[in-house]
């Protein structure tokens, strides 16, 4: 590539300014945390820089495949150690369970309510979402036809809104 192309390091930086909180939306849906959810986007994200160069266009099911796969990493990498932790760490008899709080009310229910989907509705959802891909691109990432993503999107939203109003019923 040369120079004339090559993009400068504040155009990354303005690309990732407008671009990053919905990619960091994307990698949320992988991870077990927004920390692990930001590395992962910070993984995936230098990693791809290094490989292609120049900015992706809009959407970039190229970057996305990138988090995907930077945060499954991440959660192998988190369940072996939680495992040897779980193992080692023992009190009163019982493992010492981890937990994370949410920082509010509302977003700990939207995460909850995601986490009731079945994993290839939540991918969908998130590839849809935050990822702005095309049922597709996403049939593409998830290797399922075009048909099953639109499928596994409305089924979700479905999931999702009976979810609502059964929540705001119990209010």
């Amino acid at each position: 590539m040369s120079d004339s192309t090559a993009q400068t390091s504040d155009d990354w930086k303005v690309w990732f300014a407008q671009n990053g909180s919905r990619f960091l939306l994307c990698a949320r849906q992988w991870t077990r945390s927004l920390a692990d959810a930001e590395d992962a986007l910070q993984d995936a994200f230098v990693r791809f820089w290094r490989h292609q160069r120049h900015l992706p266009g809009e959407p970039s099911a190229l970057l996305i495949t990138s988090i995907r796969r930077a945060a499954l990493d991440r959660i192998r990498r988190e369940s072996r150690r939680s495992n040897r932790e779980q193992a080692a760490l023992v009190l009163d008899g019982e493992p010492v369970s981890w937990f994370e709080p949410a920082a509010d009310e509302r977003d700990q229910f939207l995460q909850e309510a995601l986490e009731q989907l079945p994993d290839a509705q939540r991918q969908v959802v998130a590839l849809k979402i935050w990822g702005g891909l095309t049922f597709e691109d996403i049939g593409k990432q998830l290797r399922c036809s075009p048909n099953t993503a639109a499928s596994r999107y409305r089924y979700a939203l479905s999931k999702l809104r009976e979810l609502l109003i059964t929540s705001d019923h119990a209010r």
